[in-house]
């Protein structure tokens, strides 16, 4: 499903919880913007985008698809719900398996009427410290959907809060760990809860690259530091998790080339090997999509 080159693990081509959120900024639309971004990211040597972008999240497939056709990216669409306060009615009205149901075909036959399809199951997601009633039922219907199709999941975790209960749930389902990534553990701060989840075999995302106002960097590489020197390299990616208009270089953000062109070479200037590098960008996200 990927192609050979480097992966964004967890990213948004748009987005909107402008509503949610009471902020304009939180309505990523910018199409030309967006596409021009990925056409620098595609010189840079990335090759696909893992979209998270889900229902209740303004997930729009014929924006990806334009992106896709202009820039030659590979964009994974996902499907199933994000945290409570973006869960659309149906979650509320439906069972966990006409839930379960709409993942599935999703999957396998296409999302919303298009012949596009979902390739992974995400982003699901605990609230910070909550896990509520609604958010569980959404656990339950993805891991009918993961059963049923055998696609991975990938999960949300709010500011790193709840990841080793989701890992624990996931093995009391007897879900197979290398089909489950978890997301946005770099916000932990704390490379040994990072390393418990590792030690239980799923695989992680250090995927709020950039965001120093939630995390320094540098507290990130120390994390990845010392998860290389105990050896846990093969199943770490990387990512940016951009979700706002500001986040792009034309309105003064970072924009989703930060992560090669400033992230990398701190890595490298911290002592990171090239080999974990190499690793966290191209062949664990392989190995975790194959």
């Amino acid at each position: 499903m990927l192609q050979e080159g480097i992966t964004y693990i967890h990213e948004h081509m748009t987005i909107d919880l402008s509503e949610v959120k009471e902020s304009e900024d939180c309505k990523l639309d910018l199409l030309d913007e967006t596409i021009e971004e990925m056409k620098e990211l595609y010189a840079l040597g990335v090759r696909n985008i893992i979209d998270m972008t889900n229902t209740g999240m303004g997930r729009n497939i014929p924006y990806v698809e334009r992106i896709m056709q202009e820039t030659g990216m590979t964009i994974v669409h996902a499907t199933g719900y994000y945290q409570h306060m973006c869960l659309p009615i149906q979650v509320f009205e439906k069972s966990v398996s006409e839930l379960a149901e709409r993942m599935i075909r999703e999957i396998q036959v296409g999302i919303k009427g298009t012949k596009s399809r979902a390739g992974v199951i995400g982003e699901i997601a605990t609230s910070e410290n909550v896990w509520t009633d609604a958010e569980k039922k959404v656990f339950d219907a993805a891991i009918i959907a993961h059963k049923e199709t055998g696609t991975p999941i990938s999960t949300h975790t709010s500011i790193g809060t709840l990841g080793h209960e989701q890992v624990s749930y996931f093995k009391e389902q007897k879900i197979d760990m290398e089909k489950v990534i978890i997301g946005h553990v770099d916000l932990t701060g704390d490379a040994e809860y990072v390393l418990h989840m590792l030690d239980q075999g799923v695989y992680v995302e250090f995927d709020t690259i950039g965001k120093e106002s939630y995390m320094p960097d540098l507290t990130r590489i120390k994390m990845l530091h010392e998860i290389e020197k105990r050896g846990f390299t093969d199943k770490v990616c990387l990512s940016m998790d951009i979700t706002r208009k500001s986040h792009l270089k034309k309105n003064g953000g970072l924009g989703y080339a930060y992560l090669l062109t400033d992230f990398v070479p701190q890595l490298r200037e911290a002592g990171i090997s090239e080999s974990f590098i190499q690793k966290m960008l191209v062949h664990n996200p392989r190995a975790f999509f194959k």
